[in-house]
């Protein structure tokens, strides 16, 4: 079944996700700015945390904008969504706290789409929680590579390349860089 081919008021729930550098948070608002065009009502998050570019708009590596309102917790998305809203867009789902599926789901059952974009994998290569969550109650999930810095091949890594032991250093060129499976050390960022 295509997206955008569900009954009347059906939510669902898509998830975009890959390592840094892959294009999510570009294809998160390229649906959020076709939603627009189609005249539905959008609101779009992310958390308080990600202030990297901005801090009232999600913002990609190749410097894409679209508004945003920044969250502390998912709790705070069921507050801030109104009930005429269709489309709810999420940034760097990967920051917010475990209770993002659960409240995935309520909005998902209020008839909304609900787009999620984040990381699915954290410096060490391990699952970045709640993402997989996400992905394991998601509709639609869409997988995105990047290309590996050191020979070219599609990446699914984020290699980060200074030695820290915070699971979060937000930070983009120069802290992280896209990696595949055989150039990726998990040791190099400890």
């Amino acid at each position: 079944m295509d997206i955008g081919h569900h009954r009347p008021n059906s939510g669902w729930i898509e998830v975009i996700t890959g390592s840094m550098f892959s294009g999510k948070s570009e294809e998160l608002i390229r649906r959020l700015r076709r939603a627009q065009i189609a005249r539905r009502k959008v609101q779009i998050f992310k958390p308080g945390l990600d202030t990297r570019y901005s801090e009232d708009h999600i913002t990609s590596h190749s410097e894409m904008r679209i508004p945003s309102v920044n969250l502390s917790s998912s709790r705070e998305l069921l507050e801030q969504v109104l009930p005429e809203t269709e489309v709810v867009g999420i940034d760097e789902g990967q920051f917010f706290d475990v209770e993002l599926p659960a409240v995935c789901n309520t909005l998902a059952d209020q008839g909304k789409r609900v787009i999620v974009a984040g990381l699915d994998q954290d410096y060490l290569g391990k699952p970045f929680e709640p993402m997989p969550q996400l992905l394991s109650i998601a509709e639609y999930i869409t997988k995105t590579l990047a290309i590996c810095m050191v020979c070219g091949a599609p990446a699914n890594h984020t290699q980060r390349l200074v030695a820290s032991s915070e699971r979060v250093l937000v930070g983009a060129q120069g802290t992280y860089e896209a990696r595949c499976r055989h150039c990726f050390d998990p040791r190099l960022g400890q």
